[in-house]
């Protein structure tokens, strides 16, 4: 089994990476784009036996920094 988790800034923490890639997006004549946030997508092979719940425990000490991040879990 595969576990993909989504890491993102909460909303109202500020992105300068995202505003970065917005910025340059509009540079390069992308006027489309109303705003960018970035955040990280991390892809764990895991073993028989592990649970979602373990996974969440993984995220919450050491995946997401969960002061400022939010994180959603996809098992597949």
């Amino acid at each position: 089994m595969k576990a993909r988790v989504h890491v993102m800034l909460k909303n109202g923490v500020l992105d300068p990476q995202g505003e970065a890639v917005h910025h340059a997006l509009d540079a390069m004549g992308f006027e489309g784009v109303n705003g960018v946030r970035q955040g990280k997508v991390i892809e764990l092979d895991l073993a028989d036996g592990t649970t979602e719940a373990d996974v969440n425990a993984m995220c919450e000490k050491l995946l997401a920094n969960t002061v400022i991040e939010s994180y959603t879990v996809e098992l597949y």
